[in-house]
């Protein structure tokens, strides 16, 4: 258990992050960009995290980097491959170039990818049926583990020869570590299956394919981690299972930080979002059947949650209480006051995504306000965001080109 007192850490002070230092404490979080129609790096796509990197944040996190074709939520979004790498070398060197790190988001999307643009089969735990994509993912075989294990760590290996600082590993919103941990959805029977013990063993498998090969590269970079607290379902990933988890991820010392997240991508997306739930929009991102549908059970695909500053803080208490591993908090941090309570109750990084998209620059302005803490953001949790993640990803109110978390 962490029993070490909490010390005051001002939000702007630079910060350690595993070999790396971060000029402050603020992370945009893992998004996806809408901007990798060929999956591969466009100038859209450095644009985005030029933005926000200028705009003074310490870290930007690009969101997707599939470990595999088949791992992606849609076709056009990256994956890692040698072909990937010099654009991916472009990009970095435009963050840096801003003083800002830069982070690749790499994982699997199981059950949530899109086998249908993909052009290639899901996997899932066991047999899944994607309603978005109309497809059935396939039940993972051992040897499909062992690849997909195998290939986060080549993503990592990618990774750092395109000048990344960090990468972070996608084990939340039911991608395909996080669905081997749902005891909703896994339902085997074999090595994989029944206990959190077993149900844990992709996810810390992963985690340490990518240690090694970190370390084996010498150790330069950063890993991280998202990591679900809660699938915000009945039958899903609980809290109590969530923190052990952690707890395993921390004594297998793979990991410099985990970010801590919730919601299902599969079933209940709004547990992490928070705020309106913008279903008309999202039936006009789609083509029918799937627009007719959404149209008649949206509402309860889309179930509405009140945002509120640091909404995801109360649950976040409690891993911080029993981990000594730094963590980074998630959800409704748009403001000075917000960062300064996150800070005080002991987690090392904030990280902010919606109020990023809306404002690239927020962080500059809350940084020159000093002690005023009188900047606002923008954003007013309307969501109407989230759908245009089918087209090109921006705030309607602001225009401004940035991306939505993932």
């Amino acid at each position: 258990m962490n029993t070490q007192p909490n010390v005051f850490t001002d939000v702007f002070s630079e910060a350690k992050l595993g070999p790396i230092t971060l000029r402050n404490r603020i992370i945009k979080a893992a998004t996806f960009e809408a901007s990798t129609p060929d999956a591969l790096v466009t100038e859209d796509l450095i644009n985005y995290h030029r933005l926000p990197a200028a705009g003074g944040v310490g870290m930007t996190t690009v969101a997707y980097c599939a470990v595999a074709p088949g791992g992606r939520t849609d076709g056009w979004q990256i994956w890692m491959r040698p072909e990937a790498v010099p654009g991916l070398q472009k990009l970095t060197e435009a963050v840096h170039a801003e003083g800002a790190a830069i982070s690749a988001q790499i994982g699997h999307a199981g059950p949530v990818a899109n086998a249908r643009t993909n052009k290639a089969k899901a996997l899932a735990p066991v047999r899944f049926f994607n309603p978005l994509s109309m497809r059935f993912a396939k039940k993972a075989t051992i040897d499909d583990i062992r690849e997909v294990t195998a290939a986060h760590a080549n993503a990592a290996r990618l990774a750092i020869d395109s000048g990344f600082d960090a990468v972070e590993i996608h084990l939340g919103h039911n991608y395909l570590a996080s669905s081997f941990l749902s005891p909703l959805i896994n339902r085997r029977i074999d090595e994989f299956g029944g206990s959190l013990e077993n149900r844990a063993k992709v996810a810390r498998g992963v985690v340490r394919a990518v240690r090694d090969a970190v370390d084996k590269a010498g150790g330069t970079i950063a890993v991280t981690a998202k990591l679900n607290m809660s699938d915000g379902i009945r039958g899903g990933i609980s809290l109590e299972e969530s923190l052990q988890t952690a707890k395993w991820l921390e004594e297998d010392g793979g990991l410099d930080a985990i970010e801590l997240t919730a919601g299902s991508s599969l079933v209940n997306p709004m547990y992490l979002f928070r705020g309106d739930a913008p279903v008309k929009e999202f039936a006009g991102a789609f083509k029918p059947p799937i627009s007719w549908g959404m149209r008649t059970v949206g509402k309860g695909f889309l179930r509405e949650y009140p945002y509120r500053e640091a909404y995801l803080l109360r649950e976040a208490k409690q891993f911080r209480a029993e981990l000594k591993l730094p963590l980074i908090l998630l959800g409704g941090i748009t403001n000075r006051d917000t960062m300064d309570q996150a800070m005080a109750e002991g987690f090392e990084f904030v990280a902010m995504g919606r109020a990023l998209l809306a404002e690239p620059d927020l962080i500059n302005r809350i940084k020159a306000d000093g002690d005023a803490h009188s900047v606002r953001s923008l954003c007013t949790h309307c969501n109407k965001c989230m759908p245009t993640i089918y087209t090109h990803t921006h705030c309607v109110l602001t225009g401004a080109p940035d991306a939505l978390v993932r």
